[in-house]
Formats: structure tokens, C-alpha cells, sequence
């Protein structure tokens, strides 16, 4: 019931179908330092960026196409801290990425709890390349 894999964040595969997404937003956070100057505006230095955060809003049936426990795995890696490498549909490799926040709506409930329709969003945070797994795992 699943379509082709669209995005992958760890081993957890966006779908066309199943879990899925509707869209995808980042957002690049960059610094300026502030340098005070006589006789004119004040200077600014660039001092790098800060940081880059990437959103995924999407929309599961359960029931029709599946995902929730994909969802459920997502949350699961959040819990324990574990950073997720974020991949595109091209093979574009966004790196290693720390999951911030997840957010669910779900509606339409059957007769047993489970929801017909869950909309989701997940924040991830990305690491800053001084940062790898292997550290992280003491290997290096």
C-alpha cells in the first residue's frame, strides 16, 4: 500500500502513499556581530550561522494507507536522542539532523480510539558538522 520513497530521515521513509508528507519547510538562522564605528552606521561582521531547521507537515489515514507506525518509530528516535541523517528524492544528503519537536493532531476516531486522520509536524534541528555518529559512539 506504500508508494515510492520521496525523502528518508534515518531509516524512516517518506512516502508518495502511507507516511507521507505534505510539505517541507528550512529555515537558515545566520549571525551578524554588531561593531560600533565613530562618524557613521555601525559595521556588521558575519560570525557564521547558527543554525537550520527543517519542518515536515504531512497527513496520515491509518486506516486507508498505513504510516502510523512510522510516525510512532520517528517519536520513539526523538524520545532516545538519536540524530537522523535527512536524505531527498535526488539522494541530496542534508546531514546529520536532531529531531526537536513533533507535534500531532489526530481526528476522526473509530469506535476503538484509533484515529481515521493524524496531521502531523516534525521539527529537526540540524547537527553542526564537528558533530558525527561515530563520536558519538566513542569510534572516534
Amino acid at each position: 500500500m506504500s508508494g515510492p520513497v520521496t525523502m528518508a530521515l534515518g531509516p524512516f521513509m517518506f512516502r508518495s502513499h502511507g507516511f507521507g508528507y505534505t510539505d517541507v519547510s528550512r529555515k537558515l538562522d545566520t549571525t551578524w556581530a554588531e561593531i560600533e564605528t565613530a562618524g557613521r552606521l555601525n559595521a556588521l561582521q558575519w560570525t557564521g550561522p547558527r543554525s537550520e531547521v527543517v519542518t515536515i507537515n504531512g497527513v496520515l489515514f491509518p486506516a486507508e494507507w498505513g504510516g502510523a507506525g512510522t510516525l510512532e518509530g520517528v517519536r520513539l528516535a526523538a524520545k532516545n536522542g538519536i540524530p537522523l541523517m535527512l536524505v531527498s528524492l535526488g539522494g541530496k544528503v542534508f546531514g546529520s539532523h536532531a529531531i526537536q519537536k513533533i507535534d500531532e493532531d489526530r481526528a476522526y476516531h473509530d469506535r476503538f480510539g484509533a484515529p481515521g486522520r493524524n496531521a502531523y509536524s516534525i521539527e529537526v534541528r540540524r547537527i553542526g558538522s564537528g558533530f558525527s555518529l561515530l563520536s558519538l559512539l566513542g569510534v572516534i
